[in-house]
């Protein structure tokens, strides 16, 4: 990890360019050799899916809710999700998405970082373009 620095990122000129991820539409808002403290991630659930369930052995998870409906499912309990809502999952926690009649778009932190190579892991197959965590 490099020293953090001070970083302005806009959706409108990403640095890179989003993946599809399984149903997530992920762009990094921090790169790889950017990293310090903690990974940020605009991401976005296309209406009409269900994530597989996922969580971290080490990072802490923050979502943010930024326009959508959906449910998260926490653990394996639901919580209805809407525009401005706020999810702080600590590491361990299941957790995966269902998406309504819109796409559901969130802001995505950890802390320590996580990237789709790195303290991923699913209860279950891994959706495409995620590969094994280290």
């Amino acid at each position: 990890m490099s020293a953090a620095s001070i970083l302005h990122r806009s959706l409108h000129e990403p640095s890179t360019s989003p993946l599809q991820l399984g149903p997530y539409g992920i762009t990094s808002l921090i790169d790889p050799g950017e990293t310090g403290a903690f990974t940020a991630y605009h991401v976005t659930i296309a209406a009409h899916q269900t994530t597989s369930i996922s969580y971290h052995k080490i990072s802490e998870e923050i979502y943010y809710v930024l326009s959508g409906t959906g449910t998260a499912i926490l653990n394996g309990t639901p919580v209805n999700l809407r525009p401005g809502d706020f999810l702080r999952l600590p590491p361990g926690t299941t957790h995966g998405f269902i998406t309504q009649e819109e796409p559901l778009t969130m802001l995505d932190l950890h802390s320590p970082g996580s990237r789709p190579d790195h303290d991923v892991y699913f209860v279950g197959e891994a959706p495409p373009g995620f590969s094994a965590s280290a």
